[in-house]
């Protein structure tokens, strides 16, 4: 390719490198189709939120249209496992084979887990070995579900155990020394030992040097973005500073990673050797705010134009757009954005508020808009699109629903 891209070819090589240039699904969605999703994207981020769908679930939605979520169930949760949960970006579901590239991470767990984990890997030692064993006898298995085989210190007072097990079983799993078999009803997570949970050919490949492993994780990035920067090739699988740039020149030196030019960016930024270029992009379909494609939210800015931020933890009377907003996508552009909440016991969707980017035809958003939302209401289950409550696109969206 060149050595310099047009923004709108910068785009449609986005895009592309997430799957969304990739041909639909021409009849049931299958594991064949959710193992070309995460050949694309490498892993999707898990979040507790559920007022729409949990995170995990949307992006495959995004790229295949509607498909039985327990088929992604079954790929993380059942054997032979195609993907497993650790820490990527944020806590992830990633490719079973990125498992020997992420060891550093495990093996770095005293430098890099949360304080609480350290602090009881150091002061109770033996209690993280007393939890380590009681998993590997007795896994799957919950934090609550083994907190009272752990035996209490006359100081313990009522509840202490319980965190102080649930943080050894966190320490444990970044670490590497258990995994997630599952999660139960509640969605917390069942622990087992890594041989009971991941492909024993996984298991049995090489740990790489880490330098080495860096270096894969810069690349899977750089092929799952197509076109980035350096700013979201490390933010891809959160990867440190150090070492990143080493891993980028040794990539660019092997031909994997072009450097190149894109317009209006104003810094450095990488193609990858493998990144297509379609001649147009016709997928119209909503994002999570979780979704790979928009992790990065100045990348989004720059590629699209388009300001984005998450408004969860915002106090209502000073959200701009709403609580749980997603990004809607028509034709390789983002057009709009749509506050959605799901109510599952009246079979409604709710939208609380729709509003549409500057310069687009308000006609065409609203009505792909609206049987966008319809697809989406069919995949989850609901029976009703309720009208927009407010916002710029709210007046046009409930006419064309």
């Amino acid at each position: 390719m060149a050595e310099s891209l047009s923004l709108d070819q910068a785009r449609r090589v986005a895009l592309a490198a997430q799957g969304f240039a990739d041909p639909p699904p021409g009849g049931p969605v299958t594991m064949r189709h959710l193992r070309r999703v995460f050949d694309r994207v490498g892993l999707v981020q898990l979040d507790s939120v559920n007022v729409l769908q949990r995170a995990h679930y949307v992006p495959l939605y995004s790229r295949l249209g509607p498909y039985p979520t327990d088929l992604l169930d079954r790929a993380a949760y059942r054997r032979p496992r195609a993907v497993f949960e650790y820490w990527g970006h944020e806590a992830s579901l990633l490719r079973v084979e990125l498992h020997p590239a992420l060891r550093w991470r495990m093996a770095r767990a005293a430098e890099h887990a949360w304080g609480r984990m350290r602090r009881i890997a150091t002061e109770r030692a033996d209690l993280v070995a007393r939890v380590r064993d009681a998993v590997a006898a007795r896994g799957p298995v919950t934090a609550a579900e083994i907190e009272h085989d752990i035996p209490r210190r006359r100081t313990d007072h009522w509840g202490w155990n319980w965190s102080d097990v649930k943080a050894a079983l966190e320490w444990l799993f970044w670490s590497g020394e258990v995994a997630v078999a599952d999660r139960n009803a509640a969605w917390a997570r069942r622990y087992d030992v890594p041989e009971r949970v991941l492909p024993g050919a996984v298991l049995a490949t090489a740990t790489p040097a880490e330098e080495d492993a860096r270096r894969m994780l810069v690349a899977a990035a750089a092929r799952a973005l197509g076109v980035a920067a350096e700013a979201e090739l490390r933010d891809y699988f959160r990867l440190p500073v150090a070492g990143f740039r080493r891993a980028v020149d040794e990539l660019v030196e092997s031909g994997e990673l072009v450097p190149v030019r894109v317009e209006g960016w104003g810094r450095q930024a990488w193609l990858h050797r493998d990144a297509r270029m379609p001649r147009r992009v016709r997928t119209t379909t909503l994002l999570s705010p979780f979704d790979p494609l928009i992790w990065h939210r100045g990348r989004t800015e720059r590629l699209f134009g388009f300001h984005y931020r998450i408004e969860i933890y915002v106090p209502a009377r000073q959200r701009v757009y709403g609580y749980y907003v997603l990004p809607f996508l028509l034709d390789g552009a983002l057009v709009g954005r749509v506050d959605l909440r799901a109510d599952r016991r009246s079979g409604v969707l709710h939208v609380p508020a729709a509003w549409q980017e500057p310069g687009v035809d308000t006609g065409t958003v609203a009505q792909a808009l609206a049987a966008e939302l319809h697809r989406l209401a069919g995949w989850l289950g609901l029976e009703k699109v309720a009208p927009a409550e407010r916002g710029d696109l709210a007046g046009p969206l409930s006419a064309a629903l």
